[in-house]
């Protein structure tokens, strides 16, 4: 009896060590499935931000693919909205803010006139008129009468194409450079002093004094496609032209090129105030400073900038003095 008894021992302990071994087994499983889900779901996350973030550049590239297409082919207003899109989204985007400003120049120059029409000759034609014409142009050039004279120079062109083609030629790009000149520096005519030059172009290259001042003309127009749109980049292009030719102004707004300087900057040190980027806010306000007083709303906020940005320090106080100093014996 006893023999049965030690004989059946050995098999209760093993049963419950094989049990152990078991649920260690299981349970270290489970923790492993446990681990693996966790790494697939921060993996997933991360694959679903990268994925989102190439979605965005690749419609973004899409827009701009759009828009240069319809840029090309002369669909301004459809063009301007594919870049207008891209900077809303993204301001630094290669490239987008120069071609909406070209898509708004085209908006508002869409038709070329034809300086030399097909001519129809006679076998022994009259030139006394021609003569007449050419005369008439040079007295206006003269004068400084520069849209009458490039009206007598079509009317030659039109009636005697073939009249003294290299004099008349040399006419057409002095009206039409010096007629650009003044629409941009004395009338505030960007665009139409831009169309100007650039049809004087096509008769000479332009002069150093006609490039830059299309130049500037063409930043200016840049930096009014962000205004009120985006501060920041207000502020970049017309502090380029504040540095160097602040006085370029637009008639439509009646406004300088360092007046809008100006404003930008308070209104992106508003922009950096309420955004508590109080010491950026500050040096918006300061540089506008340069250009003329501050407004109300950016003069209270430029102290109150200040004072955060600029905390005052406490002056310590200087060590009394003794009244009573003893005097030593001799």
């Amino acid at each position: 009896m006893s023999e049965s008894i030690e004989d059946t021992q050995p098999v209760k302990t093993n049963k419950k060590t094989s049990r152990k071994r078991l649920f260690i087994t299981i349970l270290g499983f489970i923790l492993i499935l446990a681990l693996g889900a966790f790494g697939g779901y921060n993996s997933g996350i991360g694959i679903r931000k990268s994925a989102e973030a190439t979605q965005i550049g690749q419609a973004l590239g899409e827009q701009f693919e759009l828009g240069a297409i319809a840029l090309a082919e002369g669909r301004y207003d459809h063009a301007r909205q594919h870049f207008e899109f891209i900077v809303q989204h993204e301001p630094t985007y290669p490239g987008a803010a120069e071609a909406m400003a070209q898509a708004i120049l085209g908006m508002t120059f869409t038709a070329t006139p034809t300086i030399t029409p097909s001519p129809t000759l006679t076998p022994t034609p009259d030139l006394r008129g021609a003569e007449a014409i050419i005369n008439n142009a040079q007295q206006l050039i003269n004068t400084g009468d520069w849209t009458n004279a490039l009206a007598a120079l079509d009317q030659l062109r039109k009636e005697a194409p073939d009249y003294r083609t290299a004099e008349v030629d040399g006419m057409y790009y002095f009206a039409l450079r010096y007629n650009g000149a003044d629409k941009i520096a004395k009338l505030g005519d960007l665009e139409g002093g831009i169309y100007f030059l650039t049809l004087a172009e096509r008769f000479g290259p332009l002069d150093s004094t006609a490039n830059n001042l299309r130049a500037n003309a063409r930043l200016y127009i840049t930096g009014a496609t962000f205004w009120e749109i985006n501060w920041e980049q207000a502020v970049n292009y017309f502090g380029q032209l504040a540095a160097f030719a602040p006085n370029v102004w637009d008639a439509a707004s009646n406004m300088t090129a360092g007046e809008r300087y100006r404003i930008a900057l308070m209104r992106y040190g508003d922009e950096r105030f309420l955004a508590d980027d109080f010491c950026g806010a500050y040096a918006q306000y300061s540089n506008a400073l340069a250009y003329g007083g501050l407004d109300e709303t950016a003069t209270k906020y430029s102290y109150e900038a200040y004072d955060i940005c600029y905390p005052a320090t406490a002056t310590p106080e200087p060590a009394p003095i003794p009244t009573d100093t003893p005097v030593p014996s001799p």
